[in-house]
């Protein structure tokens, strides 16, 4: 068996209990959005062919909402550098950002919009920004 990521069983325990969807900021994101008038997909794949899931999706505009988190995305304002396992945790933040990069590209190309967010964000103000995309592009 190959060895764990994880410094720790605690720590790969606690990892694996993180959610990938219906987080609080997601489910306050979409609330606000919808509150807006606003009707979308719900992690949902905007390319086909493509591995990618945003968060909120808008198929006849053309827009990809992406609700990044500060520690897996690397915010600038409230990313915290791991103490234990460092090297992988920082490599992890590195990569998520690069295909972050490759995924509004690959949308661009496509003629999408990609919307992102960070998870501090307040969820009104977010959803006045989706908001004037998705109008915009109708």
């Amino acid at each position: 068996m190959a060895e764990s990521w994880a410094s720790s069983p605690e720590a790969r325990a606690r990892m694996k209990s993180n959610k990938s969807r219906d987080t609080k900021p997601e489910m306050a994101l979409r609330s606000a959005v919808h509150a807006r008038g606003l009707r979308y997909r719900v992690s949902a794949k905007p390319l086909a062919g493509v591995r990618r899931t945003a968060d909120l999706v808008f198929p006849r505009a053309k827009v990809a909402v992406f609700l990044d988190g500060c520690f897996w995305h690397g915010c600038p304002t409230h990313h915290t550098v791991a103490t234990a396992n460092a090297r992988f945790w920082a490599d992890k933040v590195e990569t998520n950002r690069n295909r972050d990069r490759d995924t509004d590209g690959k949308l661009a190309e496509a003629g999408w919009v990609s919307v992102r967010i960070w998870e501090h964000e307040d969820a009104a103000e977010a959803a006045r920004r989706v908001e004037d995309v998705v109008r915009a592009r109708m």
